[in-house]
């Protein structure tokens, strides 16, 4: 969530909040855009812009609650082993967005969000950048798509650094990369 009218942006992140999920936020949902010394800026964006709302939630009211949730949803949702199944894996080969799009939808039994960065310069390639489940107050799987007030979700994306995260081209081969290390 990110509606402004639920959120209360008061609230600011404090890491040592999540002092005891450090090492599995490092692993699962590590921030590769920032340097080592300030590796907690991606999680605090994260708190910031969704977790604040998503706290009006009693199973969602802290920190330690909404990061570890996020990290449990990961887990069970398992991404990657779904692409695997699909005989999609992190390589240097390209896929089909359609192939991909098709194997989790049919895997999870809804549309996730898709984004990717554009190919660069001389490229052909574009280059998944993240993949979006979304979810119901009950935490249960919904399907991505406009949400009522929402003026174009084609044009949602998000600026890392000076490339710009957008929902992928349908029609662009696509690298689906490697685990950062």
């Amino acid at each position: 969530p990110d509606r402004a009218e639920d959120c209360n942006r008061t609230w600011h992140f404090n890491v040592t909040e999540i002092k005891d999920l450090i090492s599995d936020m490092r692993h699962y949902w590590p921030d590769v855009l920032h340097s080592s010394l300030n590796r907690t800026q991606f999680w605090k964006h994260e708190w910031d812009k969704h977790g604040t709302c998503a706290a009006t939630l009693e199973i969602l009211n802290s920190q330690k609650k909404y990061f570890g949730k996020a990290l449990e949803l990961y887990q069970h949702i398992d991404l990657n082993g779904c692409l695997l199944k699909a005989g999609i894996t992190p390589s240097s080969s390209y896929y089909k967005m359609t192939v991909i799009k098709e194997a989790l939808t049919r895997f999870y039994g809804v549309t996730p969000k898709i984004q990717c960065l554009p190919p660069e310069e001389g490229e052909k390639a574009q280059t998944i950048g993240q993949i979006e489940f979304c979810f119901t107050k009950e935490l249960q799987l919904v399907n991505c798509t406009a949400l009522e007030g929402e003026s174009n979700p084609m044009q949602t994306h998000l600026k890392l650094r000076t490339s710009e995260l957008s929902v992928c081209n349908d029609t662009l081969p696509t690298y689906y990369p490697s685990e950062v290390q």
